[in-house]
């Protein structure tokens, strides 16, 4: 059983999916939370648990306003999933560096001469580049984006303060994350909005692959790492250590959704991060932590499905 989180808690990114997801939990759970966002717009995840939430609008890449911040909050468990860049449209360089690299270093440092139980670092499984085996956390970082060099750098710094002033801070290394909330555009949410409106979804080549882990399994990792005694400077894979191509993926959601929708793959084109190798190797996570995803693939889609026929179709 899960123990009480220590508070006061702290979730940078809670406007983002996972960060969303988080927050609903917590609160669910009856926990007392505090947010750090940059600006009011873009809430859609939030905006009806935003009266039950202690909001701070500030950005994190400004140390003076954030330290004042932290110094009135003094947190104790610390969730860091602020991000920028993961998406095609994100490519503004200075502003990926600033708010994956710059702000992770402020939050550190404010955070540090408070004191706190625990800090979790989000990082990328972008870190690892292309890899022709499963990833693994100790594997040579070839990151192939800016949005990945700068969440290499942030995973780093995290792993460098915490080993040389022994700080109990964690990096989670997420995989491909589904479920509700999740941003339109991205695979899964296409792919099911296309299909309950019997529209034919784009497509690249049925042979990628990605190693799916249900959100609801993902909030569980988040929340579980609150307990754990680790080593200084733990970096974990959030993953399920099974790959599934995206034939597979489609296949079980067509046959969830008793869709009969004729499927044309290659209507897009495949991007640079797709891959025929893309796995965790959850090794190390479930040797040290004996942290496993509860939810299938199947379960998981199953339960997405359920969610957008409920969210987007009343």
């Amino acid at each position: 059983m899960l123990k009480k989180i220590p508070t006061p808690i702290l979730i940078t990114g809670a406007k983002g999916f996972i960060g969303s997801n988080l927050l609903r939990r917590l609160i669910c759970k009856g926990y007392e939370t505090n947010i750090i966002v940059r600006t009011k717009d873009n809430c859609w995840r939030i905006e009806d648990i935003l009266n039950k939430t202690n909001i701070f609008f500030e950005d994190l890449t400004n140390f003076k306003l954030i330290n004042k911040i932290i110094n009135k909050l003094k947190p104790k468990t610390i969730f860091h999933l602020a991000a920028y860049g993961a998406y095609e449209y994100q490519n503004e360089i200075e502003k990926i560096k600033k708010v994956n690299l710059d702000a992770t270093i402020n939050l550190i440092n404010t955070c540090t001469e408070q004191g706190f139980n625990t800090f979790i670092n989000t990082g990328s499984n972008s870190e690892y580049g292309l890899k022709k085996n499963p990833m693994k956390e100790t594997d040579v970082l070839t990151p192939n984006s800016y949005y990945a060099v700068f969440k290499a750098a942030s995973t780093l710094f995290c792993q460098y303060e915490s080993i040389s002033k022994k700080l109990p801070i964690i990096s989670i290394r997420p995989f491909h994350v589904y479920g509700p909330y999740e941003e339109k555009t991205r695979l899964i949410p296409n792919l099911i909005s296309s299909i309950l409106f019997n529209r034919c979804p784009p497509l690249s080549n049925p042979e990628n692959v990605r190693d799916m882990v249900y959100i609801e399994d993902a909030v569980n990792f988040y929340l579980s790492l609150t307990n754990e005694n680790v080593d200084y400077g733990s970096i974990f894979n959030l993953g399920t250590g099974t790959q599934h191509s995206l034939k597979e993926i489609v296949d079980t959601t067509l046959a969830l959704t008793e869709s009969k929708i004729k499927i044309t793959w290659n209507s897009m084109p495949s991007r640079k991060w797709d891959q025929t190798v893309w796995q965790a190797d959850m090794n190390n996570t479930n040797k040290i932590l004996g942290w496993t995803p509860v939810n299938s693939l199947r379960t998981g889609l199953s339960k997405t499905i359920e969610w957008h026929k409920h969210y987007y179709q009343n």
